[in-house]
């Protein structure tokens, strides 16, 4: 499996899949597991998705710092992905960080489509 590079492909993959709910429902499972309190409805817009969810991060980063790392834990975000961000904008962070969150739970509800 070759990871989408950008949003728009990993939207679009999910949606020619048929895969966009099930990708919301992983991300709300996840986020559950990891007591953000946040949860996004099965026809929420991937603009939207993509939207709120950097708004979470970003407010996570500034203030709940180490509730942001038990949330990717809890996805299962590559440290070294994560290292190898620039920190010094933190919206720039928080958009980057968004799209690897996505893109590790897209990876997660592709391998069990493709697989179960």
């Amino acid at each position: 499996m070759s990871l989408p590079a950008t949003f728009d492909a990993l939207i679009e993959e999910a949606n020619s899949l048929d895969l966009y709910k099930k990708l919301i429902f992983q991300l709300n499972k996840d986020l559950l597991y990891a007591n953000v309190d946040l949860e996004f409805n099965e026809d929420t817009l991937p603009t939207s998705l993509k939207l709120v969810l950097q708004e979470i991060l970003f407010h996570l980063i500034q203030n709940k710092f180490s509730e942001y790392l038990k949330l990717l834990y809890i996805i299962d975000v590559s440290e070294s992905k994560i290292k190898a961000l620039d920190g010094s904008d933190v919206v720039q962070l928080s958009d980057e960080v968004t799209f690897l969150i996505l893109q590790r739970e897209w990876q997660k509800v592709w391998y069990k489509a493709k697989y179960k």
